[in-house]
């Protein structure tokens, strides 16, 4: 949230002496004027764009550091426009610069990309210092530079241990958004920091943003077959609790990857611009860590799924079961996730299908986990349904690209044309689930399970209330564009849902 956002100069800054402030400023640029390491940056976008290019890393790391830099970074054309400034220093920067002062850019990235960041800002900087392809500007590389192009001395501002002898050397050391191993390293050099600019946000909100927790609320459809079949057994629970961390975690951490491919896009979405990655607020590498981490529990919580002891016979009937079905769903949900964010998330109308596909696949492993039949009513229900809530989505973001006068969503198969099909598409997929629904009431298959079937027809209202009230907002530019969001952040969502429990209880 951006309340949780820490920004501004430290309170330990001091006005600059007229001697100080006659010596040039420079700045670092990955972590410094811009949060994020833009080398990184450049790599995922080229993964991204270019699956095969990790084969040529090995011949392009033989040609150095500078030179891999410069082959990544040529390749992969980072937008320098919406890139994650540092805002405190920026300000700082141009005000600097009214004073008349000397800025120069002095980064160990591209000499090429460095200019590119260094146009985007017409004239604040003097000079652009930075690698040239063969040598590395960094560390002492960056000190010699400083001290061959400055002999009356330099100011400087970095972030990370590779700035400590730069910072040491300062006339007026300043850091921006410093590593603590930078600061514990400072304070043991005696090296007293002058100013720092401090443009981020606190650890835990980012980490809960980042592995998306909200999210966890869609894999609740892991209880949904044991529930509806009336099986609330110690062990029943028990194993649909283990399957639903596990899928959460296992949910994340493709989150995660798929954010980490979408830094370029989400930094040019007026919403998306604020997730952690592409703000950079977090390190795509502690990303990666995040993720194997998560890949690792889910699969240890998922393999004690069937361990869980059982004094009933299985009774599941359904598709793959066996003693590690559950296993098995999680995999096809990993490898179908993957899939949708390398690939099928670019496929129109392909990209909805699969969405509304991974919510059965819930279903599917929850009725593995459990050991219960998951009735052919409860999955086509599912199908239309949550196909809905997808279309809704794209609906919601082209709503949104109209708003902004944007033409094309990027990196999707829809262009503001597509606006009225994907209303059509989506409310008639809403009705034909309130169909289902009607059918299944009707057809008395569940009878032996409710007393009083009949008044699960109170249920019909309700659910035609709750998806026309969706789309009628979604229509208004209302609503938000995830719809999991809002239904867990929609008090009338809530009090709809507490009906139908009524409803269902009323009717056992």
């Amino acid at each position: 949230m951006e309340d949780d956002r820490l920004s501004g100069v430290a309170a330990t800054a001091y006005p600059e002496s007229n001697g100080a402030a006659d010596v040039p400023l420079c700045v670092d640029l990955d972590g410094t004027l811009v949060k994020s390491d833009t080398l990184v940056d450049a790599v995922l976008l080229l993964v991204r764009q270019q699956p095969t290019s990790p084969l040529y890393w090995p011949k392009w790391v033989s040609k150095g550091r500078a030179g891999f830099k410069r082959e990544i970074t040529g390749r992969a054309q980072v937008d320098v426009e919406f890139l994650p400034y540092n805002q405190p220093l920026l300000e700082y920067l141009w005000e600097q610069h009214a004073l008349g002062r000397r800025i120069y850019l002095a980064t160990a990235a591209d000499i090429g990309f460095a200019q590119q960041v260094a146009a985007h800002f017409g004239d604040l900087f003097t000079g652009v210092l930075a690698s040239d392809g063969t040598l590395n500007l960094a560390g002492a590389n960056k000190l010699k530079a400083f001290q061959d192009r400055f002999p009356e001395g330099f100011t400087y501002i970095g972030n990370a241990i590779p700035d400590r002898t730069l910072l040491r050397e300062s006339v007026l050391p300043m850091v921006a958004n410093p590593h603590r191993k930078l600061r514990k390293a400072l304070q043991r050099d005696r090296t007293a920091i002058h100013r720092e600019f401090i443009d981020r946000r606190s650890t835990s909100a980012v980490f809960l943003k980042t592995i998306r927790a909200h999210q966890w609320a869609k894999n609740a459809l892991i209880f949904l077959p044991a529930v509806l079949a009336h099986d609330f057994s110690t062990r029943s629970m028990m194993a649909c609790l283990l399957a639903f961390f596990s899928l959460s975690f296992c949910a994340s951490a493709t989150y995660i990857i798929n954010d980490l491919l979408d830094i370029e896009a989400d930094r040019r979405h007026p919403r998306k611009r604020r997730r952690p990655f592409a703000s950079g607020d977090l390190s795509p590498i502690a990303g990666v860590g995040i993720v194997a981490a998560f890949f690792v529990i889910a699969l240890a919580l998922a393999l004690l799924v069937p361990h869980i002891p059982t004094h009933t016979p299985p009774k599941t009937a359904g598709l793959l079961s066996g003693p590690h079905s559950f296993v098995i769903w999680l995999g096809i949900y990993t490898v179908t996730t993957l899939a949708y964010s390398f690939v099928l998330k670019r496929m129109m109308l392909v990209d909805v299908i699969v969405l509304s596909g991974l919510y059965t696949i819930r279903l599917l492993a929850g009725a593995a986990a459990s050991g219960v039949f998951i009735s052919e009513w409860l999955a086509a229900f599912s199908i239309f349904f949550f196909l809905s809530l997808a279309f809704v989505k794209r609906f919601s973001e082209l709503d949104l690209m109209v708003a902004s006068g944007q033409d094309k969503a990027s990196g999707r198969g829809y262009g503001t044309g597509d606006i009225e099909q994907l209303r059509a598409l989506g409310t008639s997929s809403a009705f034909a689930a309130v169909v289902v629904l009607s059918m299944y009431i009707s057809n008395l298959t569940a009878a032996h399970l409710y007393t009083h079937m009949s008044r699960l027809w109170l249920i019909e209202p309700v659910l035609i209330l709750w998806v026309s009230r969706v789309w009628l907002l979604a229509s208004r530019g209302q609503l938000h564009e995830d719809p999991v969001v809002y239904a867990i952040t929609d008090r009338m969502s809530w009090l709809l849902g507490a009906l139908c429990a009524l409803i269902v209880w009323l009717a056992l």
